[in-house]
């Protein structure tokens, strides 16, 4: 039965989406706002300047919400009276201040969210001194990378309960009218004082010489009346006596660069007005941005309630203001149920919920032209010629402004092309046209390069992501009902694009072996595989290849679906099964598998033959077990010239045996399982894979062996030495910036990707097939029974345990569970490959939300 929420999204969805928590938590250091001829977007635009400084491509607040095209932006400032300045958006360290890189400082959580985005629960913790900005910065320069981070719970500033516990609550009356709740409890001993300031400001459009109007708010009394040319009318109306500020979203130049303002009450001037007493809002109560401030007295221990509305028109909150929070809960209690297991726990629902809550929330506005950022605008200076051929030159078509999911709201605030892959399949359980759009908006034509490539991300568009998106368009289509085959269609087209690119540019050798790059895996190998080898010769990778074995079956299965509607399908179906049995035997035959270790690694390939390789056991060895379709004797039966040719190509081909001559036949019937592991190569992977000294963790599994915390693999090229040892927290190594590792921890995408291809394995084998689980155990188990026991080791990381603990918590958990938020949650961006505390970003809830499909999809084995 649908629910209220389910049938809301599919009677007026775009009514319903328009409004929604697309601020990001962070605007200033990205490289949409860098300007320097260095690329050096954490110093060209810090911190201390974004209360001061208009930005030109988004914006970023607390709490907030934003329109679909971020015209107009409404979000919280708080303010304890001892800050120098306002609290208006997350503070974190940039990636050269921060011991481990990039890292926010602060506590806060995304609790509840649906997709219409019709219900809403944020959570931030404030302290009541002032808050360690210095303390924060000093200790961590300090520290080094063999050190852990200096956290904010660190300081001692939260100790005692001296601290507001602020939430925010967002209910829509209708898809324009929005009824928000804000409350902050005071959880210190003592009476004290909190100013609270609902902001509401346009996103600067007039600066930069291209649209000169200029929308305006204007105060009266209580409320907030704000016009805009396109927009139209918005008023925010409050409960309460507050004091309305206006000034306008114009940077203060005078403060920043010594010359004169446009404007005597500039960006800054709300908060400079309310913490120094400044004259620098306007009188006339005019300007583009504005705050109603309350300042509130709060007795030890109690709570206070603020109420606004925000619609078209005036609407004070009145007796509906409460039908409506409570009917939007109700709805979003029903829909989140809808989604659940029958035998889900309440521990696991509310994993769920909350991992559904951070991927709705880290819907973020990206906007970006990247022609206009290289060329400059015509009210700006001319910008640097170095610009002209440095980052993202090459990517002059791309002209982004689409409500995108990121990958966190903070430390990634920009998308990431395989990042977003991951994202889409436990979106498609939310909202499956979201999913779907998101995945083909990759593939238009001004994101895709004219040569195919997918853009990776913001710091370099032209780096190379796993190919990890026609995977993802299938498991969307699958979650959907496996029914729009015109979806299924579109983004097939568009990825036969990439899958050429991929064939043509990271192929070198034509041997169907590929070099790959980057691949998102950061530091996992001795040698930065972006970068130029310091010898001659090529780095032939393991994973690259394995990627594109998997990228063929999944176009091969896109294919056979296809067919059953076109014919002619059967041709594309033919061509993937082909190439993915050359690319399977050339594992072999380059050299990419080790024989001798039972396991594949990445190879260094001289200029005259040699070949080196880099014995290192991580998961770019893994890998290849993804790489894997079975064909059912049905899909066989229907696709008559398609099973001509593939009886043809074993019977002429027999050197690719190997690769596709796994046959069970039942009754004179077949079914065919096609892998780059045989069923002997398999077994020698999974030894490994499940060995508890190497890559089994009792929360998943390690990005690395273990083996390598004693047997630290050192590769001495031409004098150049690196090395890979064991580390399962975070990274000592400053490749990549140093704020990821997959150098030990628990990563959820790959994990996700093994998890389910152990299942299409079983699927074919079935009992015939069994494993000692765990390695040296004497217990032999099927393959369904190791997916399911690393399902219930990842879901574990999130899990109240016996001891009464969240191993994904860490150190925090003591604070958490006395402040009361013990089941409030995070989604880390990796894991302790031993103790499963949770390290880098704090809200990547991007891919670790995959967490939920582990819960979730239960219900459909």
């Amino acid at each position: 039965m649908s629910t209220t929420e389910q049938h809301r999204l599919s009677t007026d969805h775009a009514a319903w989406i328009r409004w929604g928590p697309y601020l990001a938590e962070r605007a200033w250091g990205t490289v949409r706002e860098d300007y320097s001829d260095n690329g050096d977007a954490w110093s060209y635009f810090p911190f201390e300047q974004a209360r001061s400084r208009a930005f030109r491509w988004s914006e970023d607040g607390l709490g907030g919400v934003s329109d679909i095209r971020q015209h107009l932006c409404l979000a919280f400032a708080f303010w304890n009276g001892q800050d120098p300045i306002l609290k208006e958006r997350i503070f974190g360290l940039t990636g050269q201040e921060g011991n481990h890189g990039e890292d926010a400082k602060e506590l806060w959580w995304y609790l509840d969210n649906t997709p219409s985005h019709a219900w809403m629960r944020w959570r931030y913790l404030y302290p009541q001194a002032a808050f360690p900005y210095e303390g924060l910065r000093t200790e961590n320069a300090r520290r080094s990378r063999l050190e852990p981070e200096y956290e904010l719970l660190d300081t001692g500033v939260l100790d005692g309960g001296r601290y507001w516990e602020i939430e925010a609550r967002y209910a829509k009356a209708s898809p324009d009218d929005v009824c928000i709740r804000l409350t902050a409890r005071n959880a210190g001993p003592t009476a004290a004082t909190l100013h609270v300031l609902p902001t509401l400001w346009f996103r600067n459009t007039w600066s930069w010489g291209l649209d000169g109007r200029v929308p305006a708010i204007r105060s009266d009394g209580n409320t907030l009346i704000a016009d805009h040319h396109d927009l139209g009318r918005r008023v925010l109306t409050a409960s309460g006596s507050p004091v309305a500020l206006v000034c306008d979203n114009d940077t203060n130049a005078e403060r920043l660069f010594g010359v004169p303002s446009t404007t005597p009450w500039p960006k800054d001037g709300i908060g400079d007005h309310v913490v120094h007493g400044a004259a620098t809002v306007n009188p006339a109560g005019v300007g583009t941005k504005a705050a109603l401030w309350y300042v509130l007295e709060v007795p030890a221990g109690a709570s206070v309630a603020l109420d606004l509305r925000f619609a078209p028109e005036a609407a004070p909150a009145g007796p509906a203001f409460e039908e409506v929070l409570a009917e939007r809960e109700a709805e979003a209690d029903a829909f989140h149920a809808s989604l659940l297991p029958a035998d889900a726990t309440g521990d696991e629902a509310l994993v769920v919920r909350q991992a559904y809550a951070g991927l709705l929330w880290s819907k973020q506005y990206y906007h970006l032209d990247v022609e206009r950022w290289l060329d400059g605008d015509p009210a700006g200076p001319e910008p640097p010629r170095r610009r002209e051929h440095g980052r993202n030159s090459e990517w002059r078509h791309l002209n982004n402004a689409d409500i995108i999911s990121m990958p966190d709201t903070w430390e990634y605030p920009w998308y990431a092309s395989w990042d977003l892959a991951f994202h889409c399949v436990p979106l498609a359980r939310l909202d499956p046209s979201f999913a779907k759009h998101q995945l083909l908006l990759l593939c238009r034509e001004w994101y895709m390069h004219p040569n195919g490539q997918l853009p990776a991300y913001e710091w370099a568009f032209g780096d190379v992501n796993p190919p990890v998106h026609a995977w993802a368009a299938l498991r969307v289509f699958e979650v959907d009902g496996s029914t729009d085959y015109r979806f299924l269609e579109r983004v097939f087209h568009k990825l036969l694009l990439n899958f050429t690119w991929w064939v043509n540019r990271k192929d070198a050798a034509g041997n169907n072996v590929f070099e790959g790059g980057f691949l998102g895996l950061d530091n996992i190998g001795p040698i930065d595989r972006s970068a130029h080898l310091p010898v001659d010769g090529i780095l032939e990778q393991s994973d690259g290849t394995a990627w594109m074995g998997m990228y063929c079956l999944t176009m091969l299965d896109i294919a056979i679906t296809l067919a059953s509607h076109d014919p002619s399908y059967e041709d594309l179906a033919t061509k993937f099964f082909e190439h993915f049995a050359y690319i399977a035997d050339a594992m072999t035959e380059q050299g990419l598998w080790d024989d001798q270790d039972g396991f594949s690694y990445d190879v260094i390939k001289g200029s005259t033959g040699e070949r080196t390789p880099l014995r290192v056991r991580s998961m770019v060895g893994l890998l290849p077990l993804c790489a894997t379709t079975t064909l059912p004797r049905e899909v066989l039966a229907r696709l008559p010239d398609f099973t001509g040719r593939l009886e043809w190509f074993v019977a002429n081909r027999p050197q690719y045996a190997e690769h596709i001559a796994h046959v069970r036949d039942e009754n004179g019937h077949e079914d065919r399982l096609l892998s780059i592991l045989g069923p002997e190569r398999l077994r020698r992977v999974l030894a490994r894979m499940l060995d508890e000294g190497e890559f089994l963790s009792p929360y998943g599994l390690r990005s690395l062996s273990r083996h390598h915390a004693d047997h630290p693999f050192v590769l001495d090229l031409c004098g150049v030495t690196a090395q890979v040892d064991y580390e399962p927290a975070e990274s000592r190594t400053a490749m990549f910036g140093g704020n990821s590792n997959w150098r030990g921890p628990i990563w959820f995408p790959l994990n996700h990707l093994l998890v389910e291809a152990l299942r299409r394995y079983d699927r074919f084998y079935g009992d015939s097939l069994r494993v000692e689980h765990p390695t040296g155990s004497g217990t032999p188990v099927r393959l369904s029974a190791v997916a399911d026991d690393l399902d219930r080791r990842l879901i574990s990381l999130f899990l109240t345990g016996s001891d009464g603990r969240r191993p994904s918590f860490g150190p925090s958990g003591p604070f958490l569970r006395a402040s009361g938020s013990g089941d409030a949650l995070w989604f880390f961006e990796y894991f302790h490959g031993d103790t499963g505390a949770g390290l880098g970003a704090s809200h990547q809830t991007g891919w670790t939300a995959l967490v939920s499909e582990h819960i979730v999809g239960r219900a459909g084995r």
